[in-house]
């Protein structure tokens, strides 16, 4: 399981999505009050079904396909939570409540990138496979 590289990439995505998050702030107001993605029920909410999907995604080593599929819906999933972020930093009137973004609102991106990594991986495991069984 730990010597796949697919299995590397998603346990860095689980660290981004599980660990990091409680540590590095989305971003701070002009009063110098971080905000912290547990502030937010949605943000709270997506972060705990992407932490999720990403464990499953780990433990499934065995079922190729379904671990593949398990990606697919966490990279959705870190989109949706992007595009919140995104939303959010831009809504808000001016520079009145924002006065710096923080690194923490493009950690979904890095998530994004080792999932479509692992992905690939999969399906180089899951072509080798099949390779293997049309030489039988």
């Amino acid at each position: 399981m730990i010597q796949r590289i697919q299995t590397v990439y998603l346990i860095l995505a689980f660290v981004i999505t599980g660990v990091l998050m409680f540590f590095i702030p989305l971003w701070t107001s002009n009063t110098g009050k971080a905000f912290y993605f547990m502030q937010d029920q949605y943000y709270t909410i997506l972060l705990g079904l992407s932490t999720m999907l990403t464990v499953i995604s780990i433990i499934s080593f065995k079922k190729r396909q379904n671990q593949f599929v398990l990606n697919r819906l966490n990279i959705i999933l870190n989109l949706i939570l992007l595009g919140l972020f995104v939303y959010r930093s831009l809504n808000l009137s001016g520079e009145a409540t924002v006065s710096e973004k923080g690194i923490g609102m493009f950690l979904p991106i890095v998530a994004i990138v080792l999932l479509v990594l692992a992905n690939k991986a999969i399906k180089k495991d899951e072509d080798l496979v099949k390779s293997v069984d049309r030489l039988r």
